[in-house]
């Protein structure tokens, strides 16, 4: 790891002079908690990220030059740590079942379709799982995921096909082929 000492807060505090440090985490902090809950599926682990990417952020934040800027590396940072947490863990340490959903989200109307999505979402290829948390989570575009994974357009475009063809053929072997995936 390329860190060796956290920056104190006030050096971060310095180096943003219209926002703090702690106002660019309390900001961010859902969006980057948020990623890595949809791509690990683990609330600890999801925790363990979200605390990297914020003390990593703290290394560079004099380089970020805008608000857009920002928001790009959370996300950059936080689906390249989640991919690397996922392949050093494999998908065997992460429990998807024993992980709830966030309080604040509705209630499915069909609670077994729901956590049969959540688990087939789970043993996606970690490529594959980021680029669909950040299309259909984040609501991001194919392009804006290219960007942020630095990979090519058309390998997004693929793994986000892939990803819907598999969750399509599993929901067809349940004999639920009337939802649009």
């Amino acid at each position: 790891m390329d860190l060796d000492l956290p920056m104190p807060l006030e050096a971060a505090e310095a180096a943003v002079p219209l926002r703090s440090f702690r106002e660019i985490v309390t900001a961010h902090q859902s969006l980057v908690f948020s990623i890595a809950l949809h791509t690990l599926r683990n609330r600890a682990l999801a925790e363990e990220v979200a605390q990297e990417v914020f003390l990593r952020l703290s290394d560079r934040l004099g380089g970020i030059q805008s608000e857009a800027h920002l928001v790009n590396w959370l996300r950059t940072v936080t689906s390249r740590l989640c991919i690397d947490e996922l392949r050093s863990h494999g998908r065997k340490a992460l429990s998807l079942e024993a992980v709830p959903e966030p309080a604040a989200e509705p209630h499915p109307r069909d609670p077994f379709l729901s956590a049969h999505l959540r688990h087939l979402v789970g043993e996606l290829p970690p490529p594959v799982r980021v680029a669909l948390v950040l299309r259909y989570q984040e609501d991001l575009d194919p392009s804006e995921i290219a960007r942020i994974l630095q990979e090519p357009l058309p390998t997004i475009k693929s793994r986000l096909q892939r990803g819907l063809q598999a969750l399509r053929d599993s929901f067809k072997t349940l004999g639920v082929g009337h939802g649009r995936l």
